[in-house]
């Protein structure tokens, strides 16, 4: 039901950007609008993951460099039964995750410094397992078309206040003013039920819905006091976030953090329940293969943990 209502959606809002070419250059500027937004998906498809990890100047990581991080995404990945996407770490203090690329084989995942020293590692796994479930959702990809075509919308809008087709009258002046606004709630509707889907698949994959719960609760809670510098240079980049910053509920592209914690709850049960207990020993026993096992952490002396790069946790 998820896939049809974002297929439905993403299908109003190509065709609300086709209006609006239309409110502006009749028949030709709805081809001229469904021809760039092609272009513009195309564009997006193959660099979309390269901008984003470019925008956060993150920093690949893997067994070598990051042990612990690199090897818990990398069982969580088998127990998704998907590839190991390539692990980055961001360095900001901001609390937050996110995912990027086209599919499952070419996919990224990426946590912040910040968050690897706030959580512990149950809840580090479940939000890098709710970033696996937006890949395994291909809601990267689907993300990245709304995205592109919200944006599209927004500046053939401003375009059509001065070039707009004049025999259209009042109601072509009313679209280029309003299709903004509608694509802006389109993709708010669309961005909303993907969190849903990822936040369910993340408990099914890490097996602790408590600990997903746990995490949102304190990167919510860090996420609106400590700046995001890449999102305040780039405000579009707030919906790529597993928890959204600095939005009032009414305008964010999440649902709202306390009904994400409501569900993730009440799908976990009471906690500690023996087979939470047994998917835990499986994703951290002897069970895994030995390359895939996450090591113990130890701080000592100067020694850093890989999941707290920086020691800042110390």
């Amino acid at each position: 039901m998820n896939q049809f209502k974002t297929m439905m959606l993403l299908a109003a809002l190509t065709a609300l950007f086709m209006a609006l070419g239309f409110a502006i250059g009749g028949p030709k500027g709805a081809l001229f609008a469904l021809v760039l937004a092609a272009g513009m998906n195309l564009f997006t498809y193959w660099n979309a993951d390269k901008m984003v990890l470019r925008m956060h100047n993150a920093r690949e990581v893997d067994r070598q460099s990051a042990p612990e991080f690199y090897g818990l995404v990398a069982n969580l990945a088998q127990r998704a039964g998907m590839p190991v996407p390539k692990v980055y770490i961001v360095d900001d203090p901001h609390p937050n995750a996110f995912a990027t690329g086209r599919d499952p084989e070419h996919a990224a995942v990426a946590a912040t410094s910040g968050l690897l020293a706030m959580l512990d590692r149950d809840e580090i796994a479940g939000v890098m397992a709710h970033e696996l479930g937006h890949v395994k959702n291909r809601d990267t990809l689907i993300m990245t078309m709304v995205a592109t075509i919200a944006g599209a919308v927004a500046m053939i809008a401003n375009f059509g206040l001065f070039f707009r087709d004049r025999s259209a009258g009042m109601a072509g002046l009313a679209a280029v003013i309003m299709a903004p606004f509608a694509a802006m709630i389109v993709q708010m509707a669309i961005s909303r039920t993907r969190e849903y889907g990822a936040d369910k698949a993340g408990a099914e994959i890490s097996g602790n819905p408590h600990a997903l719960a746990s995490a949102l609760e304190k990167i919510s809670s860090g996420a609106q006091t400590i700046p995001n510098r890449a999102a305040q240079r780039n405000p579009a980049a707030a919906q790529l976030y597993i928890v959204p910053i600095g939005l009032k509920q009414m305008f964010s592209t999440h649902p709202a953090t306390e009904q994400r914690i409501a569900k993730l709850r009440a799908m976990g049960g009471a906690p500690h329940r023996p087979d939470v207990q047994r998917l835990r020993a499986d994703m951290y026993g002897k069970r895994l293969p030995d390359a895939a096992a996450i090591p113990v952490t130890r701080k000592t002396g100067g020694g850093r943990s890989a999941l707290d790069p920086l020691g800042r946790g110390r």
